[in-house]
C-alpha cells in the first residue's frame, strides 16, 4: 500500500482539488484508494457527500487517528491512501509527512505561494522524505511559469505537468466527481492523467531505489 500526502503551508493552491483529481484518476485505473481528510476545511469531505460513486473511499480524521486509519487500511487491502491536509504549518501536516511514501507540494506561480513552500520542503527534507511540486492554477502559458519552474527546481524535483487553471475542476468538484470523469475528454482530464502517470512513474522508481539499497 502506497501513501501519498498532498501538503502546502498556503491555502488556496489547489490542494484538495489536485488531490481529489488524483485519487479518482488512480481508481479508474484499477486502484483501490482510501481518501483521508484531515483538513479543518473539509473539502475533500464534501465533495464525497455529493458523490453518488462507491470509489474512492473518504474518511475524515484528526491527527492523532492517522496511524490507526493506514493501519486499517492496510489490513481491508486498499492499494492506495492519498492524505489531504490543510492548507497552513500545523502538526497534522508534519504527521501526514511523516506517515507518506510520497508527498505532493502543489504551488501556484505567484510570489506569495513561492515565499511560502521553501519552508514546506524543508519539512520534507528534515524527515528524510521524497517529495515532489507541482504548479497549479497556471495560466496556459507565459515567461512567469518557465520563472516558477527553475525557482522550484531550487527545492526538489518539479513535475514537468502543470495544472492550469480551468473552470472544469471547479464543475467537477460540485458534481461529486473527478475531472477525468467529469469531462473524459477535456484538457484537464488529460492534465491530471498525465500527472498521475508521472506520479506513479516516480513513486516506483523510488521503491525501486529503495529495495537496491536494502540489497
Amino acid at each position: 500500500m502506497h501513501v501519498i500526502s498532498f501538503v502546502t503551508q498556503k491555502g488556496g493552491s489547489g490542494k484538495s482539488t489536485l488531490a481529489i483529481s488524483c485519487a479518482v484518476r488512480a481508481t479508474e485505473l484499477g486502484q483501490r484508494v482510501l481518501m483521508l481528510d484531515m483538513d479543518p476545511q473539509g473539502t475533500a469531505e464534501a465533495w464525497y457527500q455529493d458523490r453518488d460513486i462507491e470509489y474512492p473511499k473518504l474518511a475524515r480524521i484528526q491527527s492523532s487517528q492517522l496511524a490507526v486509519a493506514l493501519d486499517g487500511a492496510r489490513q481491508k487491502g486498499f492499494d492506495m491512501v492519498i492524505v489531504d491536509t490543510p492548507g497552513r504549518d500545523e502538526p497534522v501536516t508534519t504527521a501526514a509527512i511523516r506517515a507518506a511514501d510520497f508527498i505532493i507540494i502543489p504551488c501556484r506561480p505567484t510570489p506569495g505561494d513561492m515565499k511560502a513552500t521553501p519552508p514546506t520542503a524543508a519539512t520534507v527534507a528534515r524527515l528524510g522524505k521524497t517529495a515532489a511540486l507541482v504548479l497549479t492554477q497556471t495560466p496556459p502559458r507565459g515567461a512567469r511559469l518557465k520563472e516558477a519552474e527553475t525557482g522550484l527546481s531550487m527545492l526538489g524535483i518539479v513535475s514537468p505537468v502543470r495544472i492550469v487553471h480551468r473552470t472544469a475542476f471547479q464543475d467537477a468538484q460540485g458534481a461529486g466527481l473527478g475531472v477525468t470523469e467529469f469531462e473524459p475528454g477535456g484538457k484537464a482530464a488529460h492534465e491530471i492523467a498525465a500527472l498521475w502517470t508521472w506520479i506513479t512513474r516516480k513513486m516506483e522508481k523510488l521503491s525501486n531505489d529503495q529495495e537496491a539499497n536494502v540489497a
